[in-house]
This record gives C-alpha cells, sequence and structure tokens, in this order.
C-alpha cells in the first residue's frame, strides 16, 4: 500500500491537470515528487526553498491572486515554524488554502524533536474558521484532499501520517463521525489513524466506538447521539486537544470525558514510531487499560 505522502503527491499532480486554480507550494520537502508536476507545470509548482515563513506566504499571496494554493511542508514547519504568517496572511487577509502536513506527531523519531509536531492541531485550534481532517488511511487522503481543493476558498489542514488503518472508512469532506461500532457502556472517538488500535484495544468490550477522519469542525451532534455520560477520545496528536469540543457539545448533561494522545513529556530517545505509540499509552495493549478503567470494563 502506498503512503499517504504517495497519495498526496500523485493526487496534487491530477489536480494540477485538471484544475487551473491550483498551484503547489513547496519548502524542499516532497519536491522530487513533484518533479513531473512542475515540467509540467512550471508557473505554478514553486519550491521555494528552506523558507517556512516565504512557504505560507507566497501560498497566501497566490490565494488573493485568486488561485488554491496547496502549501505542504513537515507539520512542525508547517504550522509551528510559521505561526504568524498562517495566521495573519491567511487568517487576518481572510483568504483560503490547502495546507498539507507530513510528519504527524512522531513519523520520523530519527529526525529529533524538531521534525515533530504534537501540538499542531492545538495551534490551530487558536484560529478561527480551519477545517481540519485527519485521514486514517491513503484512500481517505485523497478524498478528503480533492475535497479540501474543490472547497472554494476555506482554509483547511489536511494532516498526513505513515501510521495508517488497514481499511479505509467513508469520510465526508464535510465532517461527520462515522459509527464503527454500537455498545452500551461508553463512546470512543478514535481520530484517524488511532482507528485500528482503538478496535483492536476495546475487543469484547461493549462500547461505542466512533471514527473521526474530520476533527474541526467537531462533530457535537454526533457525540451526543451515541447517548453516553462518559467518553474517551484518543487522538494522534497532543493529548486533550478536543476534550474541549467534547465538553461543549455535552454541555447540558452530566459526563465525563478523557483525552488520549502525544503526552507533554518530550521524549529524547529516537526509536522508532512503532515505540513512541507505546511510550504514549497509544497502543492497543496500553489503550485497553486506559479505557477499560476509566469505563469501568475489565
Amino acid at each position: 500500500m502506498d503512503t499517504m505522502r504517495d497519495r498526496f503527491i500523485a493526487t496534487t499532480g491530477r489536480l494540477l491537470d485538471e484544475d487551473p486554480r491550483v498551484a503547489v507550494v513547496l519548502a524542499d520537502i516532497s519536491a522530487d515528487g513533484f518533479t513531473p508536476a512542475r515540467q509540467k507545470h512550471p508557473e505554478r509548482v514553486v519550491n521555494v526553498g528552506i523558507r517556512e515563513q516565504l512557504l505560507v506566504g507566497a501560498g497566501a499571496g497566490m490565494a488573493l491572486a485568486g488561485m488554491r494554493p496547496v502549501v505542504h511542508t513537515f507539520a512542525s514547519f508547517l504550522v509551528e515554524r510559521p505561526f504568524e504568517q498562517v495566521k495573519l496572511d491567511f487568517g487576518h487577509q481572510g483568504v483560503g488554502g490547502v495546507l498539507v502536513s507530513a510528519g504527524g506527531s512522531y513519523d520520523w523519531p530519527a529526525g529529533g524533536f524538531t521534525h515533530m509536531a504534537p501540538g499542531d492541531v492545538a495551534l490551530l485550534d487558536t484560529l478561527d474558521g480551519w477545517t481540519v481532517h485527519v485521514p486514517g488511511h491513503p484512500d481517505e487522503a485523497e478524498a478528503l484532499l480533492r475535497h479540501a481543493v474543490a472547497d472554494g476558498d476555506e482554509r483547511v489542514y489536511v494532516r498526513l501520517s505513515l501510521q495508517s488503518n488497514v481499511r479505509a472508512r467513508e469520510v465526508r469532506g464535510d465532517g461527520g463521525f462515522v459509527t464503527v461500532r454500537e455498545g452500551r457502556g461508553g463512546t470512543v472517538v478514535a481520530v484517524g489513524p488511532m482507528l485500528d488500535n482503538v478496535t483492536a484495544a476495546v475487543e469484547g468490550l461493549d462500547v461505542t466506538v466512533l471514527y473521526a477522519a474530520t476533527v474541526r469542525p467537531f462533530d457535537g451532534a454526533a457525540l451526543r447521539a451515541a447517548g453516553h455520560a462518559d467518553v474517551v477520545l484518543v487522538e494522534p496528536y497532543l493529548a486533550g486537544t478536543s476534550t474541549g469540543a467534547a465538553n461543549d457539545a455535552l454541555a447540558d448533561l452530566p459526563h465525563r470525558v478523557l483525552g488520549l494522545g502525544v503526552g507533554q513529556r518530550e521524549l529524547r530517545r529516537y526509536g522508532d514510531m512503532t515505540e513512541h505509540l507505546a511510550a504514549h499509552g497509544l497502543d492497543a495493549a496500553s489503550l485497553r487499560n486506559r479505557i477499560g478503567g476509566f469505563l469501568g470494563h475489565r
């Protein structure tokens, strides 16, 4: 199976052929993959080099000129490093674009903490009007990317990862959680690539599992419709990022919410992605203990 990043490159190349408004702005990352597209569309595939503030500013400038920019690099260089440009050049100027990240929270541990961005979604939460997609499979990444590019002039963040579920789920570009299974003993919301580990973790437990490939806007209606007072959120980025959204959705009801995800403590040993998952308690065995303990299942 190809990776989400592979699918992003291939899909964006086709979008450049299909839509003359689409432009791609790169900062060296994935530049080799876009070589064929750059040869076909040299005026719409631009590599600014390792200049992340310019990357975002150039994308916003293209949006001001009526184009639909797709801006891409690692998450830490796309959201964290040029955050002021994301805030002002897109948000303050009121223009839209599609930010597509790679690297996720710990996809390349050997790159060190400079290449990790567990706080990217939480940081975007401080800004108004961003849609956030967190696909869990390359097929979902393609579908959500196509919707994001076609989505008028909206501001959209697509968070890609090397971690992937075995099979794709049906996703809608306008959001909406998918009910994977129903139970009576609580609700577990699995975000993007966390679904397979969550499914394995709750094997034999009487719980509802909702799948979220789009987390902003947050589908509070689906959470309420599940009908449970106890909710666990399992996210592949900073733990607790969506607990506020869940609490808001259930504000008029007695409820408890547990947010599981990447911890704030920096892990200073490289290891690999699987070891980082386990260290943050996001492997299936750890999730079973944490979810079961909170919901009273053993």
